[in-house]
């Protein structure tokens, strides 16, 4: 399986459940932790990171796009990043499913994006389902937050610190709590 046939499959919104598709995620997380334990286990100015950060997606960066390691994925390549994000020390992307970043995004401290799930049922627990985390522009993700699989966050949106976003987030409010709920509308 190459990367775009699996990107493909993952926009058709399969299952991940055959063993060429293990093989590959494995092969991927394989790249992807060499890429941040480089990252990790040494000090890089902000040039370097950037380019570590492109190795790791697959992809160039903008100039403008910073992050504080330690940075974890266990896939990489299915990160799209904006203009002028940001992303805190600690964050962990499982980006099989896809995760996006619209410009002007500040990502606290330990924010977990999760686009993985397993089946309830123990007959269908190892196969894997995903959807894709998209964030709109300027967004703020407030530190030891989770986000959730299938999720979409509104422009301008605020999510509070140590929430977990489970539904969409309409754009111009803050949401906050487990589960995380409509706190006001920002004007």
């Amino acid at each position: 399986m190459t990367l775009k046939e699996y990107l493909k499959h993952v926009a058709e919104r399969k299952p991940l459940n055959t063993e060429e598709i293990y093989q590959f995620m494995n092969q991927m997380s394989d790249e992807a932790r060499r890429i941040t334990f480089e990252l990790n286990g040494a000090y890089h100015t902000p040039d370097e990171v950037r380019e570590l950060m492109s190795r790791l997606f697959g992809k160039p960066v903008d100039p403008t796009f910073r992050v504080f390691p330690p940075f974890y994925t266990d896939f990489g390549k299915n990160i799209t990043v904006g203009k002028n994000v940001f992303i805190n020390a600690c964050c962990h992307f499982q980006d099989q499913g896809g995760v996006t970043l619209g410009d002007d995004c500040l990502i606290g401290h330990n924010v977990v994006f999760a686009t993985l799930n397993h089946g309830i049922a123990p007959e269908k627990r190892t196969s894997m389902n995903h959807a894709p985390i998209v964030l709109g522009k300027n967004v703020w993700v407030g530190s030891n937050s989770t986000i959730l699989q299938g999720v979409t966050v509104g422009d301008n949106a605020i999510i509070a610190a140590g929430s977990v976003v489970n539904r969409d987030v309409p754009a111009n409010t803050i949401v906050g709590g487990v589960p995380a709920k409509h706190i006001r509308h920002i004007e």
